[in-house]
Order: C-alpha cells, then sequence, then structure tokens
C-alpha cells in the first residue's frame, strides 16, 4: 500500500515556525457519542496554497495542551471505555493502549500513534479520543482527507471546539471551502477560548483568500485588529496574516502598519522582517 506522504522538512522560517507550534500539540481524551466507522484507504491528496497566509493558517491551529496527567486518561474518557468495554482486565488493557496512542502523538511519532489508534478503532469505535487521535496523526503526516473524515467522526461523538480549527484546516486543504465555512460558523457558536477562535478565524481567512476573496478574508479578520493589553502569540498571528492579506491587496500601508505590530512584539516572528525591508520599511 502507498504511504501517504510525509511535510517535507520546511525550508524557510515560516515553515519551520509553523513546524515548531504543529509540535506544540498533542492530543487531548475526549468523551464519545455517535457510531463510526473504520476509516478509508488512503488516497493521494492535492494541496492548496504554500504561500505565507497557509504557514501561519497552519501555524495558528495549535492543538490544546493535553488535560490528562502523564499516563492518564480524563476521567470522562476513562468512563466511556468502562461503558463500552466492561468494567475489568480488558478495559484496563485497552485504556493503558489509548495512553500510549496518546504519548506516541505528543512525542511526534505520528505514524505509531495512528496505527495504535487505528488498532483501538473496532473495540472503541464510539469512543471519541480514538478518533480524535487518528485525525491529529494523520494531519501531522499530511493525509487530510483521512484527518478530516476522523476529526468529523470524533466531533460527532463528542463535539470539541479545541479541534475544529484543525478540521477547518484539512478541509481547506482538500478545497472543502463551503465545509470550511459551515465549522467556523459552528465554532462561533460555541464560544471558544479566544486562542481557539484565533485559530479557526485564521483558517476561514486563510480559505477566502484561496479563493481570491481578499476583501472577505480582511472582514473576518477584522475582530484581531484591535490592541490588547496583553500580547500573546496568537495576536502576533493574526496580525501577521491581517498584514499579508493587505499586501497581497495591494495597500502596503496597511500591511506595513501590521507587520510593524508584530515585529516591535517579536522582531523574529517568522519572516516580518524580510517582509518589511520588501516594503520599505
Amino acid at each position: 500500500m502507498q504511504r501517504p506522504p510525509v511535510r517535507p522538512e520546511p525550508t524557510t522560517e515560516a515553515g519551520r515556525r509553523a513546524a515548531e507550534v504543529r509540535a506544540r500539540g498533542g492530543g487531548r481524551a475526549r468523551v464519545p457519542g455517535a457510531e463510526p466507522t473504520p476509516p478509508p484507504a488512503w488516497e493521494p491528496e492535492r494541496w492548496v496554497d504554500e504561500g505565507s497566509v497557509r504557514e501561519e493558517a497552519v501555524a495558528a491551529v495549535v492543538r490544546a495542551t493535553p488535560t490528562r496527567r502523564p499516563g492518564e486518561l480524563d476521567a470522562a474518557t476513562s468512563e466511556r471505555v468502562g461503558a463500552v468495554v466492561g468494567s475489568g482486565q480488558r478495559a484496563t488493557r485497552l485504556r493503558e493502549r489509548l495512553v500510549a496512542a496518546y504519548e506516541a502523538l505528543e512525542r511526534e511519532r505520528f505514524g505509531d500513534a495512528r496505527r495504535m489508534a487505528n488498532a483501538l478503532v473496532r473495540e472503541l469505535t464510539e469512543v471519541a479520543a480514538v478518533h480524535e487521535i487518528i485525525g491529529l496523526a494523520n494531519y501531522r503526516l499530511g493525509a487530510w482527507r483521512q484527518a478530516a473524515v476522523a476529526l468529523e467522526r470524533a466531533q460527532a461523538l463528542s463535539p470539541d471546539a479545541a479541534t475544529r480549527p484543525v478540521l477547518m484546516d484539512c478541509l481547506r486543504a482538500l478545497r472543502r471551502h463551503r465545509d470550511v465555512e459551515a465549522v467556523w460558523r459552528e465554532l462561533k457558536a460555541m464560544s471558544p477560548s479566544h486562542e481557539v477562535m484565533a485559530e479557526g478565524r485564521i483558517v476561514m481567512a486563510g480559505s477566502l483568500a484561496d479563493r481570491g476573496e481578499l476583501r472577505a478574508a480582511l472582514e473576518v479578520m477584522q475582530p484581531a485588529v484591535a490592541r490588547p493589553k496583553r500580547v500573546r502569540d496568537f495576536h502576533l498571528r493574526q496580525w501577521y496574516v491581517i498584514g499579508d492579506l493587505h499586501d497581497r491587496a495591494g495597500d502596503t500601508v496597511s500591511a506595513s502598519r501590521f507587520f510593524d505590530l508584530v515585529a516591535r512584539q517579536d522582531p523574529n516572528f517568522v519572516d516580518v522582517l524580510q517582509r518589511l525591508r520588501a516594503l520599505g520599511r
């Protein structure tokens, strides 16, 4: 069987920054709900835009910090495993294997994490955490279609705002832009944290930019224009994307203003200093 593509080693600072952010991810144990089926066979997939907005969209999709302690599942997922397979040694072994899959994901052993989770999916098909691991591992390996299928199943079992931007990014890669918009609407309705909202906003803007809708992309980013009292990394990502969108739209003055905001906070952020020099700043 042909193996899924692995992301190439990044050659730009933006790519390296994106890779670093992806590496900070890791999975989070989830609770369950509906019934999915095993993932489909992998098919070669086509990627869309590899420009700076794309890289920043990837960088924006930061997985939430795992909520469980090392070597443990969260209580809800642990209980769900027991509800599915009953109590006893079998449930204990399955919980241990699920923890091992999470740990492989967190250590960036994405192929191992996917293999472990796929081995669990038949017995734990109603446990969202299993599908989440499969989805995040496939996402890290660049298997967008498989990642989207698994993350959609995880969401059906246990709706979760934190992984929806990841799902949006997969759908964007597959050019399923209307589905990106649908997940974006769902995410907004969930009233997620500011960081998760920023991640979804950047991916949505990237989806619009892919279609040449730069004005609409800037409208999506409008809530991120204001300067907060405390600047965090996700603010810098949003300002960078706003600067890039203005640059692509031909508004070099606005582009310089937002790149300058980023550079004042972190001059090593992606390629912001090069972008400012290119704009004559």
